[in-house]
Parts: C-alpha cells; sequence; structure tokens
C-alpha cells in the first residue's frame, strides 16, 4: 500500500512554493511547516526536500539568501519568485483538475 510519502512525490514543489509564499524560511523550517499543517500526516525528508530546493532553485522558482536561524545557526533562507508564482498556480490548477478527475473515482468508499 502506498504511503503518504509516495503520495508526496509529485506535490512536493508545489507544497514548497505554497509554503514559501508566507515567507523566507530555511529548510528545517519548510519540513516543520508542511509538518505542522498536515497535523504531522506528511512528514518531508530531507533527502526529498534539499535536491528539490536546488533544483527549484536552479529553474529560478525560488532564490536563496545565507541567514541565522532562529536557533543561531547560519543558514540558507529560500523566497518564492515571480516564476515560481507562476509555477504554483499552474501546478495547483493542475493538482485541483486531477483531485476532480479521481475523486469521483475513489468516492464513496
Amino acid at each position: 500500500m502506498a504511503s503518504a510519502s509516495d503520495r508526496l512525490h509529485g506535490t512536493l514543489d508545489t507544497l514548497v512554493l505554497k509554503t514559501l509564499t508566507f515567507g523566507p524560511r530555511h529548510g528545517y523550517a519548510v519540513m516543520r511547516w508542511i509538518s505542522e499543517q498536515t497535523a504531522n500526516k506528511l512528514q518531508i525528508e530531507e533527502g526529498s526536500l534539499y535536491p528539490a530546493l536546488y533544483r527549484m532553485e536552479r529553474d529560478g522558482w525560488i532564490e536563496a539568501d545565507w541567514g541565522v536561524s532562529e536557533l543561531g545557526r547560519r543558514a540558507k533562507f529560500y523566497t518564492i519568485t515571480t516564476t515560481g508564482r507562476q509555477q504554483l498556480r499552474t501546478q495547483t490548477k493542475a493538482f485541483a483538475t486531477f483531485i476532480e478527475a479521481v475523486s469521483p473515482l475513489l468516492l464513496p468508499v
């Protein structure tokens, strides 16, 4: 049976971009925010998050600057770009269309 992390694969970028619409965050804060917002049902692993952040930075969806975390440690803070906001709109629309398409097939169980 697929776990929540398996289902997360196709939505990680969208969740990260949405998280960054609330302001700059370092990687751990992104993981923590997603976990908190989903009542701990989604746990993002570092091995998934950081490659996604690097890829999104390379693609111009986010930008990164070094800063100091709330624990006083040096950390890379990520900010969503205009291109990232456009990508978020595109991905959110595609995800909503997917949910609309599959919902009648899955409900009621």
